[in-house]
């Protein structure tokens, strides 16, 4: 083959160029230290590092942003468990000072006292929230646990489920005594007590009771309801439940004075001011034997601030005067997944349902009511004593009408003081119960937060692991970069020589 001037001239300049070409791409991965920087350099390695690439991104997500805000999100909540925890203790301990026999009158202020300071805290501690999103209130993040104020003109319609379990004795007093303006009317009042089974709703001073059944042995046995007034009128109460607006109500339409506030052996009555149903000792036992579950629903119109809203516990519906339609909830497990690493989600939340039981309000509101009892009945003993020193009330009649009273108001007072030893020796089980709920709740925090620092372990190890193939896979030794570089460089400069010398000679140089 025959090779002209030419041809040499451009192999010549085409070899230049191959190897100022790895000059110029040595150079650049001297500069940047990596083995492409342009895709079509090396498909393989480009395709390769943007997977790695997006690998770190996603477990980048998961340590520094997924996982931590899980990890903050623990911490909120086991600090509004642990608050709660001490609030529960404090009210225990006051529910073990209470059922002592040597309370004096100093000590019934304390404990009310006591009492009144942290029922405005029982539910507090459930309005917790973790950048603006409330921890407790499942998807409802932006709502709080509890009525910010008072809402007057709020109705809810509420379902509210039982089993015979959840029936509890409950002692009735009935009587009050009167202290004398003077010494001239005889005392005729009579109190006394009677106990029976009652089921008490989540909320007090209902409205309407919608509908009432429980269900016996695949059997369900719908109740219809009379109000108090037509039942005194002589309407038919049998297997009906009797409404009561008060307490007091059902005291004065049985038989006051003589039995006191009493219930029909297979009667149940509904008391809508205190929210309970007081069953009958026939109807009671039956619902116990044949373990019965009831359900109960109720109307209740205005809650104070401070009250937990019956959406996170029950199905119920919600309406204002200024809404069209009710608002629905359905009562569901709400459970908020954080995504920690690739297909694992994470459990963070724990609901109000869980730990902030709508009987804790009810009770301390009830241990107040009865330490209030306690405080006025006696009173009333200090009061009728003092008159009885007084000088106008010396003479032997009016001695004897203000003993009558004394005995009287002593009966009370012995009544209410049994009362509140009884009560509260009784309730101290229930915040026993409801301290095993929030230290169950607490354990589970901790559970979660060890798995959580696990899965952080792992997903920092993994990140390394995929950083250190990425630079594996990206980048060059800058060592090994100066060595290939100056071989090629050596090699640019040798064409260079070999060309300037194939340039100057010609065939004049053989004639």
């Amino acid at each position: 083959m025959r090779v002209t001037n030419n041809m040499i001239t451009a192999n010549t300049k085409s070899n230049i160029n191959a190897n100022k070409v790895l000059v110029d791409k040595y150079n650049t991965q001297m500069t940047t230290q990596k083995k492409i920087s342009r895709p079509s350099e090396d498909p393989v390695v480009a395709i390769r590092s943007l997977r790695m690439q997006t690998t770190l991104s996603h477990l980048t997500q998961y340590k520094d942003n997924n996982i931590a805000d899980a990890n903050a999100w623990l911490d909120v909540t086991e600090t509004a468990l642990t608050n709660m925890k001490k609030i529960l203790t404090d009210i225990r301990t006051q529910c073990v000072n209470g059922s002592t026999d040597t309370l004096t009158a100093d000590d019934r202020q304390t404990i009310l006292k006591q009492l009144q300071s942290m029922s405005e805290q029982v539910y507090s501690e459930g309005n917790a929230d973790y950048a603006g999103r409330t921890v407790f209130t499942g998807y409802r993040t932006s709502s709080q646990l509890t009525f910010k104020n008072d809402e007057t003109d709020t109705t809810y319609s509420i379902k509210q489920n039982f089993t015979y379990e959840d029936l509890q004795e409950h002692r009735y007093y009935y009587g009050e005594t009167q202290v004398p303006s003077d010494a001239n009317t005889e005392c005729t009042t009579e109190v006394g007590t009677n106990t029976y089974q009652r089921l008490r709703l989540a909320y007090d001073d209902t409205g309407s009771l919608d509908s009432f059944s429980y269900t016996a042995k695949g059997q369900t046995v719908k109740m219809e309801t009379v109000s108090a007034a037509d039942a005194a009128a002589g309407a038919d109460t049998a297997g009906k439940v009797v409404v009561y607006d008060t307490e007091d109500d059902w005291y004065q339409a049985t038989a006051k004075g003589t039995d006191g506030k009493t219930v029909g052996d297979d009667d149940i009555i509904f008391i809508k001011n205190t929210g309970e149903f007081v069953f009958g000792k026939e109807i009671a036992h039956a619902i116990s034997r044949d373990k019965a579950e009831l359900n109960v629903s109720y109307t209740k119109t205005g809650f104070d601030a401070g009250e937990a809203r019956p959406e996170y516990y029950y199905d119920c519906t919600m309406k204002t005067p200024d809404m069209d339609e009710a608002v629905v909830y359905t009562k569901e497990n709400q459970q908020i997944d954080f995504t920690i690493s690739s297909g694992i989600t994470f459990p963070a939340n724990t609901q109000a349902s869980e730990v902030f039981d709508t009987s804790i309000g009810r009770d301390v509101n009830e241990l107040i009511d009865i330490v209030t009892t306690a405080i006025k009945a006696n009173d009333k003993v200090s009061k009728i004593k003092s008159m009885m020193t007084q000088e106008q009330y010396a003479d032997k009649d009016s001695q004897a009408t203000l003993q009558g009273y004394l005995d009287s108001a002593q009966k009370e007072a012995d009544y209410a003081d049994d009362n509140l030893k009884k009560t509260y020796k009784q309730y101290i089980t229930n915040f026993d119960n409801y301290l095993d709920d929030v230290n169950n709740a607490i354990t589970n925090i901790g559970s979660l937060q060890n798995r959580l620092d696990l899965a952080k372990t792992r997903v920092e190890n993994q990140q390394m692991t995929v950083e250190q193939l990425k630079t594996n896979s990206d980048d060059r030794e800058i060592s090994d970069v100066i060595i290939d570089y100056y071989a090629s460089y050596n090699a640019y400069t040798s064409s260079l020589t070999a060309a300037a010398k194939v340039g100057k000679q010609t065939l004049l140089d053989y004639l």
